[in-house]
């Protein structure tokens, strides 16, 4: 049963790329929050797609039957392939082309009912369904939705293997030495090695075997230093995928301030038309109070003895 990152990271890959980086950010901090770490590892593990893999990951995320199809098709045409079945595999192969045909079509379908108006490049998707179809690791990668790039395939079927047979060419053993028969004895005699033949073949055996050792002191000094590199590699790989989401984090940071920016300057505004409303009351106000007291003054100073 999969489990809650399982499903959200499947609602990662079904979403568009544009929004992969933003989507994924939030649930690295959402995971963070709740204290999860071992899924925000997950998900800040997570490489963005590119268009074409996420339309075949919409494909195999939402149409598991149509891969389904597509792998019995190629089990059959491996199968066909082995047995030397030429109408079958003629007729294997139209299916094929149909197949593939149709899965693109569906992809194209979902990928447009999820982002209306996307460019799509259709001729990677079916580059990538072909090479699944093809090869059975690439299908593999297919099926979990989590494509990142797309795929391609240089040919379709098994590579045949060659077919060795042993050769002997009895006039490269009549050059290589000279044979001499005893008619009486019927017996064939080779000569034997000289000294200098002996000499000449030692010291080409030490040499050889001095050669193999220096060869096989490069050999571990490369896989030495390509394991450091690889470290390297990995290091510099976690560095960046770090940097690369400090900089989503900063951005959605900078995102949040600058909607708090614009809610403060909003905010300024209102209060800052309350003051002048205000401004504008107290002056009424204080025009009433001079105009009551100067009637009041007049009432007064009119008053009969």
């Amino acid at each position: 049963m999969p489990s809650m990152t399982d499903e959200l990271i499947q609602r990662l890959y079904e979403e568009p790329p544009d929004g992969f980086v933003a989507a994924r950010t939030a649930a690295i901090n959402e995971a963070k929050q709740t204290g999860d770490r071992d899924a925000a590892k997950r998900l800040a593990a997570l490489k963005k797609p590119t268009v074409a893999a996420w339309v075949v990951n919409l494909l195999a995320l939402r149409r598991p039957d149509l891969i389904e199809q597509l792998v019995d098709l190629s089990t059959a045409l491996r199968d066909a392939q082995r047995g030397l079945d030429g109408d079958q595999l003629r007729e294997l192969n139209a299916q094929r082309r149909q197949v593939v045909s149709a899965l693109v079509g569906a992809a194209r379908k979902l990928a447009l009912e999820a982002e209306p108006g996307a460019k799509l490049p259709l001729g990677e998707v079916e580059a990538t369904l072909t090479a699944a179809m093809a090869e059975p690791s690439i299908a593999a990668q297919v099926r979990t939705g989590r494509l990142i790039r797309s795929a391609t395939y240089a040919g379709f079927g098994e590579v045949p293997r060659p077919r060795l047979r042993l050769v002997t060419d009895d006039t490269d053993l009549e050059d290589d030495a000279e044979v001499e028969v005893d008619d009486s004895a019927e017996v064939v005699e080779f000569p034997t090695q000289s000294s200098r033949e002996r000499q000449a073949a030692e010291r080409r055996r030490r040499e050889f075997e001095q050669r193999r050792r220096e060869l096989k002191r490069e050999l571990s000094a490369a896989q030495a230093a390509e394991r450091r590199a690889d470290e390297q590699l990995e290091r510099a790989e976690a560095a960046e995928r770090d940097a690369g989401h400090l900089v989503d984090d900063l951005d959605a940071e900078l995102a949040e301030l600058e909607r708090r920016r614009t809610e403060a300057q909003a905010d300024v505004a209102r209060r800052k038309q309350a003051r002048r409303n205000a401004e504008r009351e107290t002056a009424a106000a204080r025009r009433q109070v001079g105009d009551v007291q100067a009637a009041l003054e007049d009432l007064e100073s009119g008053e009969p003895d």
